[in-house]
């Protein structure tokens, strides 16, 4: 089978621990190379994963003749001048989330990749969820009727001191929405198949004394006129966290645990109604228990890297293509306005 080759810059972090890991499983790729900016870091990794060379410069690995595409997962400061390097180089991308430090900037890296043929993709794994696709199957088969209402609940525990660069706004662009938000937002419009028009949000730092937010709350309109809520925290720790994702409808609902975050994985359920529905004067509810969906569980990284290389080594379709994640960012740098400015705010 023929293999895309990568190079990985940034491959520390995410990229060490599940990126590279996914990518070595993928049927139609190849691991080349490895960048860090600490010589001696990027040899480590190298052994490690038994790439064949390691580099401490974009560039170096950039030039490597044997380097079809790159996946960048550096901070988001460095986001924009990698990729723009990487086109240069006629590399490539896939790139983490978000694409830049802002959607403008973001849709700058995007004509310039366009310009130079570039295919681009974003980070966005969790589309590969196998109960995400379930989610998003059953809507379009009309099997919830209209979605009214939507939930997602997205937290971890991240306290100040952690030296992480994502609690320092200048290299990250925000907290817990910009770092999470961003997959759950995603995963609102690519499950239901409509777009944001509106968002309100509340955005604060109420329990760490970082620069960027530890709470956030978002209420999106979808085009339908449903409802959709996005919380995520950093301030809620991981043994009391929640990951849900969850849909209502005229005619059902999809009810996800844990089928969030970078594993593949947790149980769906759903109850799905047949015939007219009447009012009950009486409201006497009863709760039904719905039926448990089965999960073809896989690795989410391993299939994010196959399906980008598909479709560079065949032409197809690029899955998540870095436009998606240039308009999530634009939903929440409104989100992060309309918690400053108290109102609502139309999504063009």
């Amino acid at each position: 089978m023929e293999k895309l080759r990568w190079g990985v810059i940034g491959a520390g972090g995410i990229a060490d621990r599940r990126t590279i890991p996914g990518m070595l499983q993928a049927q139609n790729a190849e691991l080349v190379a490895v960048m860090e900016i600490r010589q001696d870091f990027a040899e480590q990794l190298k052994q490690k994963y038994g790439a064949r060379r390691a580099y401490a410069r974009e560039e170096d690995l950039l030039s490597d003749p044997e380097v079809d595409a790159v996946y960048i997962a550096s901070p988001v400061v460095e986001h924009a001048r990698q990729a723009r390097l990487a086109a240069d180089y006629r590399k490539h991308i896939l790139l983490e989330k978000p694409v830049a430090m802002t959607s403008t900037e973001g849709q700058q890296v995007l004509d310039y990749c366009a310009q130079r043929g570039v295919q681009i993709g974003a980070g966005l794994m969790m589309r590969f969820g196998s109960h995400v696709r379930n989610m998003k199957n059953a809507i379009a088969q009309g099997k919830i009727g209209q979605v009214v209402s939507g939930y997602s609940q997205f937290t971890l525990w991240l306290p100040d001191g952690a030296g992480n660069w994502r609690l320092e706004k200048a290299r990250s662009g925000g907290g817990c929405m910009m770092d999470m938000g961003v997959h759950t937002i995603d995963l609102m419009e690519y499950i239901t198949g409509m777009r944001v028009t509106r968002v309100a949000a509340l955005n604060e730092t109420i329990t760490f004394s970082y620069d960027v937010e530890d709470t956030s709350t978002l209420l999106l309109r979808m085009e339908n006129g449903a409802q959709c809520v996005v919380q995520t925290n950093f301030n809620i720790p991981d043994e009391a966290a929640k990951w849900r994702m969850e849909f209502f409808g005229t005619r059902g609902r999809l009810m996800g645990d844990t089928i969030i975050g970078q594993i593949d994985g947790g149980a769906l359920n759903a109850l799905f109604l047949e015939g007219d529905r009447q009012y009950d004067p009486g409201q006497d509810h009863q709760d039904e228990a719905g039926v448990e969906i089965p999960g073809e569980f896989g690795n989410l990284y391993t299939r994010e890297i196959e399906s980008f290389s598909h479709s560079i080594l065949t032409g197809a379709r690029l899955e998540v293509p870095a436009r998606d994640a240039v308009r999530v960012q634009r939903i929440m740098e409104s989100a992060y306005r309309s918690g400053e400015e108290g109102r609502i705010l139309a999504i063009e």
